[in-house]
């Protein structure tokens, strides 16, 4: 499954970086947070390492992120383990426009259950996808 949304926010990428890259910071925009395990006191980095308690239509779960990659204020991408041997990876894209940045957002993800997985993921993708609106729009109002 593939959830993609992308936010112009009215301020410089530099400052978004340093929003989206402070752990403590993640239950001021992601919506579906609920808190951190493990994570570093400051900014993450490449190699940084956390466990993230997230809440998805009423259900708790643990998904371990490492960030994979780090191209400060150009490109993040996570690699992320789930309950029953589920994965995620997630991009986060910076793009200038002029005073402000154009914010991109994927998460890659599959469902552990073959077939019935499958059909559970379009539910999950839409729920999913409703919630990363949401959390960026919270995202932008807390940067701007």
């Amino acid at each position: 499954m593939r959830v993609e949304r992308t936010v112009d926010i009215a301020a410089p990428p530099e400052r978004v970086y340093e929003v989206i890259m402070d752990p403590s910071r993640l239950d001021e925009w992601v919506t579906i947070h609920h808190h951190t395990e493990g994570a570093p006191p400051d900014r993450l980095e490449r190699g940084s390492k956390l466990t993230q308690c997230l809440k998805l239509a009423g259900r708790k779960f643990k998904v371990r992120w490492t960030v994979i990659e780090n191209d400060p204020c150009r490109l993040v991408v996570w690699e992320g383990r789930g309950p029953v041997a589920s994965h995620a990876r997630v991009e986060y894209r910076f793009s200038p426009n002029g005073d402000a940045t154009s914010f991109s957002y994927t998460n890659e993800y599959d469902l552990p259950g073959g077939v019935l997985g499958r059909l559970a993921g379009r539910t999950v993708s839409r729920v999913a996808g409703r919630e990363l609106n949401s959390s960026l729009q919270r995202l932008k109002l807390l940067v701007e």
